[in-house]
């Protein structure tokens, strides 16, 4: 069963399509990004090449004639006669420097040259006064501490032992990423991949030859698999791009010393993300059973994804304050579990016990909905016009009244 629906779902051509969009995609942004960058390289080669004059009145008394004279600075004392030569073309730039720069904006006119072009004379006006700054100084030191350029490195300790801080968030937020792509993707094969057999009218003759907890078993593990080929389809991609077009592109070298991953972290994120991707396979694959149609399934298709992703946005609450009654909550409510549960294990804030009660809860919860689903799709495999009542499938034990004479 599993290597039947994997090989149909592989041999469809809009399969395929779909899958290869977005590497293909990712292919165009590539290119124009790899031509963007190397014509804007070109244009400010041809910027920094372009030289101009200026002049210039200071009032602040910071700005070093010698500095604005290498750059091509001439003072003036008359603001109103600089700009007016700058109006008529006859000087490139005038710059006014105020009494004090620090809480009045340095005066900048100019030539028009471009929308990129016009960036030069506020960084020449700001060199200016830096450069001045710094030789006023005098110390190399101590210009750097002025502006701030102070190195600081950070280490933290959690129990005694060394904290792995940001860099040990990624690796396990790989999962979420994982987790939402596998499941954008299939979501709508998840959804129909019981209402096809529906819809074609051909159940009836898969049950008399194949027992429902095969075959549904079956297609959440056909799911899975294409699932996996998805996600390398898509990585292959990253992977080429780094290896070959990495300097083209500007992605800096990857220094995995850096990644402090816990095998206990990402033990945990890899059982989140497939425990959660069972429990919402098993409850689409459900949905499909119960559903006529495809378009009757959307609606409650749409419910399902809300509850997905609706921890994201309580991101800021579950950062800062992880064991608030709202985060809670969604720790351990099934449909938002899997994300919320996969932040806090990246986030550092997920202890062992509730990683164990929230793996549990999922694995359970998805073998039940496997349960469900077998049932409703055998209750559901001829109805093709309506919706299964769930209390025809399941039906409450009624109390019978009797009377005495």
């Amino acid at each position: 069963m599993v290597g039947f629906e994997v090989s149909r779902t592989l041999g469809k051509k809009r399969f395929w399509l779909i899958t290869l969009l977005v590497p293909i995609a990712i292919g165009i942004v590539m290119a124009l990004v790899v031509l963007g960058n190397a014509t804007a390289a070109s244009s400010l080669d041809e910027q920094s090449e372009t030289e101009f004059t200026f002049t210039y009145s200071d009032t602040s008394g910071y700005v070093d004639p010698a500095v604005a004279g290498t750059l091509d600075g001439t003072p003036v004392t008359d603001d109103e006669a600089a700009i007016a030569a700058v109006r008529a073309g006859e000087q490139d730039a005038h710059f006014v420097y105020p009494e004090d720069p620090t809480t009045t904006p340095t005066e900048v006119y100019g030539v028009d040259k471009g929308l990129f072009g016009n960036n030069a004379y506020g960084s020449v006006a700001t060199q200016v006064l830096v450069t001045s700054a710094q030789d006023q100084i005098g110390d190399p030191a101590l210009t750097a501490l002025a502006q701030g350029n102070v190195a600081v490195t950070a280490t933290t300790f959690v129990d005694g032992e060394e904290a792995a801080g940001f860099m040990g968030m990624i690796p396990p937020l790989i999962f979420v990423g994982i987790f939402f792509l596998v499941f954008t993707l299939l979501a709508n094969q998840m959804l129909t991949s019981t209402l096809e057999e529906k819809e074609n009218r051909v159940t009836e003759m898969i049950l008399t030859t194949l027992n429902p907890t095969t075959l549904i078993t079956g297609k959440i593990i056909a799911l899975f698999t294409v699932g996996f080929v998805q996600v390398l389809v898509f990585l292959l991609p990253a992977f080429i791009a780094y290896l070959f077009f990495r300097t083209a592109l500007n992605i800096p070298e990857l220094d995995l010393s850096g990644f402090n991953s816990d095998p206990a972290q990402m033990i945990i994120g890899a059982l989140l993300a497939i425990g959660g991707f069972a429990l919402f396979t098993g409850t689409l694959v459900a949905i499909g059973a119960v559903m006529p149609t495809a378009k009757d399934a959307g609606n409650f298709f749409g419910a399902l994804i809300i509850l997905m992703i609706i921890p994201l946005y309580a991101l800021s609450l579950i950062l800062s304050d992880p064991q608030s009654p709202v985060v809670q909550l969604f720790t351990y409510f099934p449909y938002s579990a899997p994300i919320t549960a996969m932040l806090r294990n990246a986030f550092g804030s997920l202890a062992g016990w509730e990683a164990a009660i929230v793996i549990t809860e999922l694995f359970l919860l998805s073998a039940v909905v496997l349960q469900v689903a077998v049932r409703l799709f055998r209750y559901g495999s001829i109805e093709y016009t309506r919706k299964v009542s769930f209390r025809s499938v399941f039906p409450w034990p009624r109390t019978k009244c009797t009377t005495h004479r």
